[in-house]
């Protein structure tokens, strides 16, 4: 069995250092939420603290960002955490989308599924070379990601 720690409302600097406490104590993964803070900042800093544990986004909100910045956060992250990385996406309520985000709003399972394909191109052309804007950028490990709607 894995014991799982999921946080929706710490800061970086505190899910930092409670990472480093959560892998001493036994647990197998940290998953943050986007509500207060972003959180990839807040699993950056729980990468360079740790070594085990796994680090996922559960969820971060997709259509806040577009494929290309959510792609090269998270495969940063993967390289940073050593293949430990696990993106989560989700898609928000319409409201939060277009008035915390001003982002435009569609039919989210379809949107999600062409942003998800356009993230794991962008990997692809990453970890090949191929059109890639960022040659260096070859992932450490197979990239892992799941959405929620």
């Amino acid at each position: 069995m894995r014991f799982d720690f999921h946080t929706t409302s710490m800061s970086p600097e505190v899910l930092g250092d409670v990472a480093a406490e959560l892998e001493q104590g036994g647990f197998d993964s940290i998953w943050t939420a986007e509500t207060n803070h972003d959180p990839f900042v807040g699993l950056a800093l729980a990468a360079a603290r740790t070594e085990r544990v796994r680090l996922s986004t559960g969820l971060a909100v997709a259509f806040a960002r577009n494929p290309m910045s959510t792609a090269m956060i998270a495969n940063d992250l993967q390289l940073v955490a050593k293949g430990r990385f696990t993106l989560g996406l989700g898609t928000q309520k319409q409201n939060h989308i277009t008035r915390r985000f001003s982002m435009p709003w569609s039919a989210p399972a379809a949107r999600m599924r062409e942003y998800v394909l356009a993230v794991r191109q962008i990997w692809h052309c990453f970890g090949t070379g191929e059109r890639s804007l960022r040659r260096s950028a070859k992932p450490v490990a197979t990239h892992s990601a799941r959405w929620c709607g």
